[in-house]
């Protein structure tokens, strides 16, 4: 994120803000209709070539904020205008990429994962 955002303290606003949303609303906790009414929700964007540092986002969320954070992982990465600076950037994520982060994110210790239906996510890649 640092080289593409040209921001080199990028990862540390994002921890530090992190961090401080959990400490002022916790965990995601929902009522008894299954609606969602306070809490955190961390969605975090699969990118291509593990650009994105899933694992070490996973790592992050785990160890320093709660292994209960509620995480959404989005496979939604979509190239827009001229890529051919940025080749690696240049294609949608793989349904392996997908997975990948999936997994990643349960061998990190997350054990709270967006859990919606996606199988036909991978129909048409």
């Amino acid at each position: 994120a640092t080289f593409y955002c040209k921001t080199p303290d990028y990862p540390v606003v994002v921890k530090n803000a992190i961090k401080e949303m959990h400490r002022q609303v916790g965990d995601l906790v929902f009522d008894e209709n299954n609606r969602a009414v306070k809490g955190l929700i961390v969605r975090h964007l699969v990118m291509p070539e593990h650009i994105a540092g899933t694992r070490e986002a996973m790592s992050f969320l785990a160890n320093k904020v709660s292994k209960n954070t509620y995480v959404n992982i989005m496979d939604q990465y979509h190239p827009c205008g001229d890529m051919s600076d940025f080749p690696e950037l240049a294609r949608k994520i793989t349904s392996e990429e997908f997975r990948e982060a999936l997994d990643e994110a349960k061998e990190e210790g997350i054990t709270r994962l967006d859990n919606r239906k996606r199988d036909f996510l991978f129909q048409w890649r």
